[in-house]
């Protein structure tokens, strides 16, 4: 988007256009510009990102005391920041996954994707000790 020259609202255009009586359209080009890129994300990988930097945000924010119980950190996830409730919640998620596994997982995605699948020394620790979030 930035190199189409679409750096967002403030500079007159991201992926909408914008028009003076405050309206907003799909930006035209948006679809060509879609077309042009490379569909070579596994939908696997996908979902998981979605799921994964929730989760690991999370994480933080039970380390932090953000989240003062685990439960909310399950609750709230499902209520109020859209996680799939079938998951349970993010603490459950990944329960269900295996803390060793998600670790695992985790540290893909972060090879692939970026520092932001790091998971925190916290989650890394209690898959170690082979323990799960209660």
């Amino acid at each position: 988007m930035v190199e189409a020259g679409r750096k967002g609202r403030q500079y007159d255009g991201g992926f909408y256009d914008y028009s003076a009586d405050g309206n907003r359209t799909v930006w035209p080009g948006l679809v060509e510009l879609i077309d042009a890129q490379p569909a070579s994300l596994p939908v696997v990988d996908v979902l998981e990102r979605l799921l994964f930097r929730k989760a690991i945000e999370s994480v933080k924010c039970l380390d932090e005391g953000v989240l003062e119980r685990v439960m909310d950190g399950n609750i709230g996830s499902v209520l109020g920041i859209g996680f799939p409730q079938h998951h349970g919640g993010v603490f459950q998620y990944i329960n269900s996954y295996g803390l060793v596994a998600f670790v695992s997982r985790a540290d893909e995605l972060a090879k692939r994707y970026g520092a932001r699948f790091d998971v925190p020394a916290s989650l890394r620790e209690l898959a170690q000790l082979n323990a799960r979030y209660r």
